[in-house]
């Protein structure tokens, strides 16, 4: 499934034929999943109600249970206020220890992997129809009690591979 996402050079010209489909969507169900990361973009936070504007990483993670499998695109933010939530990114996927300080090395996210809870939001598309998303409620720290009984109960999963 990531293949489709590590296209680097698909841009289509405006006269080219298209045919391929976007992989159809499914809410997961909520509950912890092991992740790898297939994308990573550098962009910017236009600025909200609860931050302001600031850089962002978007990342798109490929996640799995051993029975369910999906991608979700998650925002990490460079912002003070959402510190936290970088650390427990970078705890999870193996650059940072608990506690510890860092200077990411964003250009290394890209195939690394960890486990994470996964949560459906509910929400309101344009036409007032209700819909729900998935979306990453926390990152776990590698060999943490929530994280060893996941690879209990999935046998194959094996820290740094997917």
């Amino acid at each position: 499934m990531s293949e489709y996402y590590n296209n680097q050079n698909g841009e289509i010209g405006w006269d080219d034929a298209i045919e391929n489909d976007s992989p159809e969507f499914e809410v997961l169900p909520e509950g912890d999943y092991n992740f790898r990361v297939v994308k990573f973009e550098r962009a910017r936070h236009p600025g909200s109600d609860k931050l302001p504007p600031c850089n962002k990483a978007v990342v798109t993670l490929e996640v799995s249970d051993g029975v369910h499998t999906g991608l979700i695109q998650h925002n990490l933010f460079l912002h003070r206020k959402t510190e936290g939530l970088l650390c427990a990114f970078f705890t999870a996927i193996g650059q940072r220890k608990h506690g510890e300080k860092l200077n990411p090395h964003w250009e290394q996210i890209v195939g690394a992997s960890g486990t994470c809870k996964v949560g459906i939001r509910p929400w309101t598309g344009r036409n007032g129809e209700k819909r729900e998303s998935n979306q990453i409620e926390r990152f776990y720290e590698p060999d943490t009690p929530a994280q060893q009984n996941f690879m209990q109960q999935n046998a194959g999963y094996s820290a740094g591979k997917f």
